[in-house]
């Protein structure tokens, strides 16, 4: 072969023809290939089984938990109430018992004050005898001009004799800034007259409801008491405007 001057000359191997050569490649690729596939199918199967396995078990290890904090919160929580219901039982039982204390004592303080009372009058001081304007008082009712009165007249001697004679009972306020006087005969229905009649040996009681006209303002009570007969005599006495309330 004639060369040509300046080109590139390339050396020419002879090699024997193998038809079957690219077919073995193919196969043997494909076969790697599906080998790799059913590897990995199978490993990530294996991985899948035992990450499987141990989420079941940490799911029953959980659920095992979740039982036991039921269990603790439920006991827990009687524990709670049963404490709250022995606080309950405990504050009823102090309330109650306060209550019965309160009443022990007032019924006592009322107790000692009728012996008093009753002792003054029969025993009365040197000083301390015939008739005697006792206590007063005032109570609240429902309607915030309402009140519920209640006065003890005494005779307090050694010798108790029948007393008669009055009682004139006034409430001394202001209405719309004057001062005014009532008489209770206007302000209760349980008196029928200004000179309220006493007749007792050895206290009377006057009582009743009394209420307050609008814009009357009550400031003090003044009392005169008037006994009659041979050693006739008049006490009189004040009393602030002071209310027990219900």
């Amino acid at each position: 072969m004639t060369a040509v001057k300046g080109s590139k000359q390339c050396r020419m191997v002879v090699v024997r023809y193998r038809p079957w050569r690219p077919v073995f490649w193919t196969l043997f690729v494909l076969v790697v290939m599906a080998a790799g596939v059913a590897a990995s199918f199978y490993w990530g199967h294996y991985k899948g089984v035992i990450e499987q396995a141990d989420a079941v078990a940490e799911r029953d290890r959980l659920r095992i938990e979740v039982a036991d904090l039921s269990r603790e919160t439920e006991q827990l929580r009687q524990q709670v109430a049963n404490l709250r219901l022995g606080t309950q039982v405990d504050q009823q039982a102090s309330e109650e018992m306060r209550n019965q204390v309160i009443a022990l004592k007032e019924e006592v303080a009322a107790l000692e004050e009728d012996i008093t009372f009753y002792r003054g009058l029969m025993s009365p001081g040197e000083n301390n005898s015939g008739l005697t304007i006792g206590s007063l008082n005032v109570l609240a009712t429902d309607n915030p001009r309402q009140f519920e009165y209640k006065l003890v007249i005494q005779q307090l001697a050694t010798d108790h004799q029948v007393l008669s004679g009055q009682l004139n009972f006034n409430i001394v306020g202001r209405q719309e800034g004057a001062l005014e006087t009532l008489s209770l005969y206007q302000l209760s229905e349980q008196v029928e007259g200004e000179d309220i009649r006493l007749r007792f040996r050895y206290f009377q009681n006057i009582e009743g409801r009394l209420t307050l006209p609008e814009g009357f303002e009550p400031e003090r009570i003044e009392l005169v008491a008037a006994s009659s007969g041979r050693n006739a005599e008049t006490v009189e006495k004040k009393f602030g405007w002071l209310v027990q309330e219900l």
